[in-house]
């Protein structure tokens, strides 16, 4: 299982980074997405992969903390989701209006030439 996590993380920072290169507003926006998925991912994995475990205590069950997960990581990733969606959706917002202001979607604004 940590094998299946550590490949998607690696997969999503890889294409993130090469997104964020690329010379199109709309592939950097994409590319930060896919990047702040990753460190999601990693965060995520910092508490503990279980699969099958209880969410919660049973009633006059005691607990150990070797059987369950951190919640803290859970708690900052649901955080940064929410972080996420609105920067996205703030940058989307300006890249439109840079879009109908420039007529372009060039990082630098103007075209390649050819």
């Amino acid at each position: 299982m940590e094998l299946v996590v550590s490949l998607a993380i690696g997969v999503l920072a890889g294409s993130g980074v090469w997104l964020l290169l690329r010379p199109r507003t709309f592939q950097v926006t994409i590319g930060l997405a896919l990047l702040s998925y990753a460190v999601n991912l990693f965060i995520f994995s910092t508490g503990g992969l279980r699969i099958g475990a209880d969410a919660i205590l049973g009633r006059g069950e005691v607990g150990t903390l070797a059987a369950f997960t951190d919640p803290v990581p859970q708690a900052l990733v649901l955080t940064a989701i929410v972080i996420g969606f609105a920067t996205t959706a703030l940058l989307l917002v300006v890249l439109l209006a840079a879009r109908g202001l420039t007529g372009t979607d060039h990082v630098d604004g103007r075209e390649r030439e050819r």
